[in-house]
C-alpha cells in the first residue's frame, strides 16, 4: 500500500489573510528601497522572491539578489509583528471546510499533509499557525518560495524532502498538488516532468470543505 502526500497552497486555498499579507510587502519594499511601489503587483500564486523581483522591475531597480533577500527578511519580521499583535488573524480566517477536512485527512493511514507555496518558509509558518492549521501539517518537509523563485522547481523539493527526512518515498502519482490558481497546476505538470514516473494530480479548490476536489482527496485516500 503506497503512501499519499499531500502538499497544500496557502492563500486562498487554506485560509485568507485579509489586506495584511499585500500590506507588509508594502511597508518591507518602502523600508529596504525607499520607496513605496505606487500599485501592487498581482500576486495570485507567485512566489515571494518573483513578488520582490517583479516590484524592483517597477520601481526601475536591478533585480540584485541582495536587496530580494533584504526586502525578503522585513517582509518576514514584519508579518511576525501582525501575527503578534493580533492583526493577522483579526483580518483574516482559515477558509471553510478546512480545518475539518485537514483533521480528516490527518487521522487517514498513509497520508501525509505539508505545504507548496510561494510563501517563504517563515511566513507560511506564521500563517497556517496564525489560524490554528499547523497541527495538521508536517512543515518540515514541504517546499517554499524561500527553496526557488521557480514554483515549477517545488514539487522535487517536496519529494526528496519526504524520503530523506521522513524515509517515505511517494510516487508521483501519489502526490497531490492542492491550490486555486492555474500556477498550481502548472507547478504540478512541472513536477511531472522533473520526476520520472506517473503524473501528479492538481485540483483547484476554492471552498475546499463543500467542493467536489475535496471529495476526490477523500476517495483516492480511501480507495488506493
Amino acid at each position: 500500500m503506497g503512501e499519499h502526500l499531500i502538499l497544500w497552497d496557502v492563500d486562498g486555498t487554506l485560509l485568507r489573510a485579509g489586506d495584511i499579507g499585500a500590506a507588509v510587502f508594502d511597508d518591507a519594499v518602502e523600508a529596504v528601497l525607499g520607496r513605496r511601489p505606487p500599485e501592487r503587483i498581482r500576486m495570485s500564486g507567485k512566489t515571494d522572491p518573483l513578488i520582490v523581483s517583479e516590484y524592483l522591475d517597477m520601481l526601475g531597480i536591478e533585480r540584485r539578489p541582495e536587496l530580494v533577500e533584504r526586502v525578503l527578511a522585513d517582509l518576514e519580521a514584519g508579518l511576525a509583528r501582525a501575527s503578534a499583535a493580533g492583526v493577522l488573524q483579526a483580518e483574516g480566517a482559515a477558509c471553510g471546510g478546512v480545518p475539518e477536512l485537514l483533521a480528516e485527512l490527518d487521522a487517514a493511514e498513509g497520508v501525509v499533509q505539508s505545504l507548496l507555496t510561494g510563501n517563504v518558509y517563515a511566513n507560511a509558518v506564521v500563517k497556517v499557525t496564525a489560524y490554528g492549521l499547523d497541527k495538521w501539517l508536517d512543515l518540515e518537509i514541504g517546499a517554499y518560495g524561500s527553496d526557488s523563485m521557480d514554483r515549477n522547481q517545488l514539487v522535487p523539493i517536496a519529494l526528496e524532502r519526504v524520503e530523506r527526512l521522513r524515509g517515505m518515498t511517494v510516487r508521483p502519482s501519489d502526490t497531490w498538488i492542492i491550490g486555486d490558481t492555474p500556477r498550481d497546476l502548472a507547478c504540478a505538470r512541472g513536477g511531472r516532468r522533473q520526476v520520472p514516473a506517473r503524473r501528479h494530480r492538481a485540483l483547484h479548490l476554492r471552498r475546499v470543505g463543500g467542493h467536489r476536489g475535496g471529495r476526490g482527496v477523500r476517495r483516492s485516500v480511501r480507495h488506493r
